[in-house]
């Protein structure tokens, strides 16, 4: 079982930076991909980035690549996903997931946990 808290959410103007972290629980953490999802209102959560056990293959959503990087810090059983030159249409909920696979997928259907999320308001 592996337990996830998000945390880094905020209100921001377009053209700021965020950073998100999300802190897990567990030993095994280094063995998992983890994602970060979000959710706007009325829209079904989407993919938005990935990272392999490694740390060494990522994935990104079209619409953020060149904005947005993930990284982890396995010492630390942490993830992270640093949001640069934000747009409104970034408002949502995000939620970071970790899939027991250890490799980078795009599915929400292939995360085995999920945390809470955190709300990430940009404004125009």
């Amino acid at each position: 079982q592996v337990q996830l808290v998000e945390s880094g959410g905020g209100l921001v103007q377009a053209g700021g930076s965020l950073r998100l972290s999300c802190a897990a629980s567990g030993r095994t953490f280094s063995r998992y991909a983890m994602g970060w999802f979000r959710q706007a209102p009325g829209k079904e959560r989407e993919f938005v980035a990935a990272i392999s056990w490694s740390g060494s293959n990522t994935y990104y959503k079209d619409s953020v690549k060149g904005r947005f990087t993930i990284s982890r810090d396995n010492a630390k059983n942490a993830v992270y996903l640093q949001m640069n030159s934000l747009k409104p249409e970034d408002t949502a909920v995000y939620y970071c997931a970790a899939d027991m696979s250890g490799w980078v997928r795009i599915s929400t259907t292939s995360y085995d946990f999920w945390g809470q999320g955190t709300q990430v308001t940009v404004s125009s």
